[in-house]
């Protein structure tokens, strides 16, 4: 009788467990970024209230270092990045400069806003901009000696985002590598100051940019036949990882394997013109949707296993000012009005239904519960 109960009891909590422990889509590692080339979106204070208490996003990403959304992001506790501008870079290489501008776009915030990490420009060698080019890793080590400086490089790190043009080779993944000039002069000095100051390298993949007619379901994570790296012999079953093992094998090339990466931006449009696959609502919740739970698994990739991947999904709001094709207006989340363009799972349920899940759950427990002891006494 006595190992009967044990088993019994043994199994009642392993089910408790199994009840309790239904993950939070996306959990800590999921961010937003946060645009505003738009003359519509509501202001910052009710952005960063919606974010903090209807949402499951912890991770905010700025593409500047804007006052008022910093002061909104106050004792939410959600983790702020900032970007300097491009324009800004060659400056940044003054001590003076990067000193000046840490007190007037950082310090004035901290510790009531949680900043996290300071982006150098964006996607700065796609701009083919030799001077900022030359510039982009001076600037970065002046700004991380001025964090020193302000006993700040414990809490805040340095560096950049990167779009995949830096790659000269991605397939197959483990054959990836950094275009040829830019990856001794510029990407090597760049990941011995990544490897010096414990920061992560930071990419921005677009499986939405790369994919055909043919290969959609490759970048949906929708089922489809897999790809096999004929080096490694691994399996692929969708583009983002591949594009990210690509972009580890060009670290990796260049003596580095232990830089965590980063998904600084990536997404899919829920609106495009008639030549762009896949550029509809239901490809952008699936992908988006597909992403947050891939990226949160703790599967990693084939050439990164078993790891957790923090990802800034593009972008928090459609931004009707935005430049270009149809799509660049129709990456957000959700609309102007904070109503969601489709749902992906991280609005935090509201407080009937939390409790009507929790009610559901205890109904289980009950049921499993009976079945149990009944099947326990049959026997």
């Amino acid at each position: 009788m006595g190992k009967g109960f044990s088993v019994l009891f043994a199994s009642l909590a392993t089910t408790i467990v199994l009840l309790q422990s239904s993950p939070i889509q996306g959990g800590g590692v999921v961010g937003v970024n946060y645009g505003a080339v738009a003359n519509n979106l509501p202001p910052p204070a009710q952005v960063a209230k919606f974010l903090s208490e209807s949402t499951k996003v912890k991770r905010v990403r700025l593409f500047d270092a804007n006052s008022e959304i910093l002061q909104a992001f106050a004792h939410t506790g959600i983790a702020v990045t900032v970007s300097v501008p491009n324009d800004q870079i060659p400056h940044l290489k003054q001590l003076d400069f990067a000193e000046e501008w840490l007190r007037s776009n950082v310090q004035p915030y901290i510790p009531a806003t949680n900043i996290i990490r300071i982006l150098v420009g964006n996607e700065v060698i796609s701009t083919a901009n030799k001077l900022l080019i030359a510039s982009l890793v001076p600037a970065m080590q002046t700004l991380h000696a001025a964090l020193v400086s302000a006993s700040l490089e414990t809490t805040i790190k340095v560096s950049t985002p990167h779009s995949l043009g830096i790659l000269s080779n991605s397939s197959p993944p483990s054959s990836g590598k950094f275009r040829q000039g830019y990856d001794i002069h510029v990407l090597k000095p760049l990941l011995s100051f990544l490897k010096a100051t414990s920061s992560p390298f930071l990419i921005n993949p677009y499986p939405f940019f790369g994919c055909s007619v043919d290969t959609l379901d490759y970048a949906l994570f929708r089922p489809n036949p897999g790809f096999v790296d004929e080096n490694t012999k691994l399996v692929y079953t969708n583009m983002l990882d591949g594009q990210l093992d690509a972009v580890y094998s060009a670290i990796k090339l260049l003596g580095f394997t232990d830089i965590d990466i980063v998904i600084a931006e990536t997404g899919w449009p829920s609106k495009g013109d008639s030549s762009q696959v896949g550029a509809d609502i239901q490809s952008a919740a699936q992908y988006n949707g597909k992403l947050l739970q891939h990226v949160s698994s703790g599967y990693g990739t084939p050439l990164m296993p078993n790891r957790t991947l923090e990802t800034y999904v593009f972008a928090l709001f459609n931004e009707n000012l935005k430049a270009g094709p149809t799509c660049e207006r129709n990456f957000g989340l959700f609309q102007p009005d904070m109503t969601p363009v489709y749902d992906i799972g991280i609005l935090k349920p509201s407080p009937t239904v939390a409790a009507a899940s929790r009610n559901n759950h205890i109904s289980c427990l009950l049921v499993i519960t009976v079945g149990l002891i009944l099947t326990y006494v049959h026997v």
